[in-house]
């Protein structure tokens, strides 16, 4: 069981681990193409106005846009399901489970990072600002994490359950080359997606706690405000649809 997970704008600034190095990520040979990448966003950073970065960062305040310019490769880190804390981290809520669920997650899920492409729960990142969708006029980064990560990820996960809870956004940066699973949030009749973010953390909790490898075994431990409508397949992707019931 391998289970995809965005990232979130919002991280956790107090970063205690030593500075990354290749020994930091999964897929250790690709490290230099995350160097690459790296070096293209801190050469734009520190040859960008404060203007622009303004827009580049989604900030209005100066004083915290120059928080973000530095040189990310000496900063101190944190694993990167600690360092993320957005509405999907705060319904996982990973500090408060035992070591089994902790080790599974560590095992078990892949964290799709803006900046530094798909990395495993445990790797280590320093705190960062890179809004989804942003640009940098040298090198589009999904594109490049796409064309540089996609077979080996195939490869890993070749013999694995997938189960695909990312946003829509990421998969610019990686689609399965074999059968995966999603799922879909629906309220009154429609898909909903800030609520999504927190039900694609509740169910990476359930996922952990109940130490689980296959879908159908996801399926009877939703809670109870969670209920099936349908499963649809589209391709190599088994969609399945949730309902929220107040």
């Amino acid at each position: 069981m391998k289970i995809l997970f965005s990232p979130s704008e919002s991280k956790n600034e107090n970063c205690t681990d030593k500075p990354f190095d290749k020994d930091s990520f999964i897929f250790k040979e690709l490290f230099d193409y995350r160097m690459q990448a790296l070096n293209s966003f801190f050469d734009y950073i520190k040859n960008t106005s404060i203007e622009d970065l303004k827009e580049f960062f989604g900030i209005k305040d100066e004083k915290e846009i120059k928080k973000f310019i530095q040189n990310l490769h000496n900063q101190p880190t944190k694993k990167a399901v600690e360092l993320y804390n957005g509405v999907s981290y705060e319904y996982l809520d990973f500090n408060t489970l035992d070591k089994k669920a902790k080790d599974y997650i560590y095992k078990n899920t892949l964290i799709f990072s803006n900046l530094f492409g798909v990395v495993r729960a445990d790797n280590l990142l320093p705190f960062y600002k890179f809004k989804q969708g942003a640009k940098l006029p040298s090198l589009s980064l999904e594109k490049f994490y796409k064309q540089h990560f996609s077979k080996a990820l195939d490869e890993f996960l070749q013999d694995e359950t997938i189960i695909d809870l990312r946003a829509g956004y990421y998969d610019k940066f990686y689609t399965p080359n074999k059968q995966f699973t999603t799922y879909k949030f629906i309220k009154n009749g429609k898909i909903v997606s800030h609520f999504a973010k927190a039900y694609r953390g509740m169910l990476l909790r359930i996922l952990a706690q109940n130490d689980i490898q296959d879908n159908n075994t996801l399926l009877s431990k939703l809670p109870l405000n969670l209920k099936l409508k349908e499963i649809k397949y589209i391709n190599l992707k088994e969609e399945i649809l949730l309902e929220i019931i107040d």
